[in-house]
């Protein structure tokens, strides 16, 4: 058992820590698109697909889903108050919103297509509490620093390892809920918060928000053809479309950059 852990420890955060070194070398303006890419939702369903039957997956994606409607409910938590409270203290209050938040939205009756539906009514609320916050794109280069990456894939690597490992004995609620909790944000959060002041720490987490439709899109893909598909097939596809999100949400954020260049500076746009 201990060795099944370490390995699936030290698995996670690898490709945690290899992926977040990557995404430094992309430019900070991604920073809260990439962040809301699959690196805890991958190794994590990866791993439960190999040793899961069908009716555990679907029922721990479905858990992990409602658990991202509750992850946009920590994000608004913590743009709201990070502004006047520390950043300890602010990412307290939005876990004590998660918890709850995630373990109510669970007993929500309906499927796949209902928590999608919860997700993007609570996106409207993140977007309308971001316009009345007046938060902007950060102008600071925020780049991690090897404490940040160590950290996030630490937390990433125990957070996978106990929801695949042990937390299956309770069943697949709480594998599913633990492999959507926000390790990502939760360390973003704090570290930019510390570093770099609020305001560059509630923009990023905001700008997350939308990011995070690519984790909707892998546990919609995985609930939906698992059962239908070999687990491989599965995951691969389920990344697929979570990756295609996020290159979605990257080119319309590209052509809005131009946009805005342009109108600021009196260049046509091409």
């Amino acid at each position: 058992m201990l060795i099944v852990l370490l390995t699936k420890l030290i698995a996670t955060a690898v490709v945690v820590i290899g992926v977040s070194l990557a995404v430094g070398r992309l430019g900070p303006r991604l920073g809260g698109i990439i962040a809301g890419t699959p690196i805890i939702l991958g190794p994590g369903y990866f791993f439960m697909l190999q040793e899961h039957g069908t009716a555990f997956i679907q029922a721990a994606a479905l858990s992990t889903l409602h658990a991202l409607v509750a992850t946009l409910l920590f994000s608004i938590s913590f743009v709201v108050t990070a502004g006047r409270l520390s950043a300890l203290a602010s990412l307290g209050i939005a876990t004590l919103c998660w918890v709850p938040a995630a373990l109510l939205l669970s007993q929500v009756p309906g499927g796949v297509g209902v928590a999608v539906l919860m997700y993007l009514g609570m996106l409207l609320v993140a977007e309308g509490v971001r316009r009345v916050l007046r938060l902007r794109q950060p102008v600071i280069v925020a780049r991690s620093g090897w404490f940040d990456l160590v950290l996030r894939g630490l937390l990433a690597g125990v957070l996978v390892s106990v929801a695949t490992t042990l937390a299956v004995k309770s069943g697949p609620l709480l594998s599913g809920m633990l492999v959507g909790f926000p390790v990502g944000l939760f360390t973003i959060g704090w570290t930019l918060h510390e570093r770099y002041g609020p305001d560059v720490a509630r923009a990023t987490v905001s700008m997350a928000q939308k990011g995070m439709l690519s984790l909707v899109a892998f546990g919609a893909v995985t609930a939906t053809l698992v059962g239908h598909l070999p687990p491989m097939a599965v995951f691969l596809l389920s990344l697929l479309a979570s990756m295609s999100v996020s290159a979605t949400l990257f080119m319309i954020s590209q052509r809005r950059f131009r946009r805005a260049y342009a109108s600021r500076y009196g260049v046509v746009d091409r």
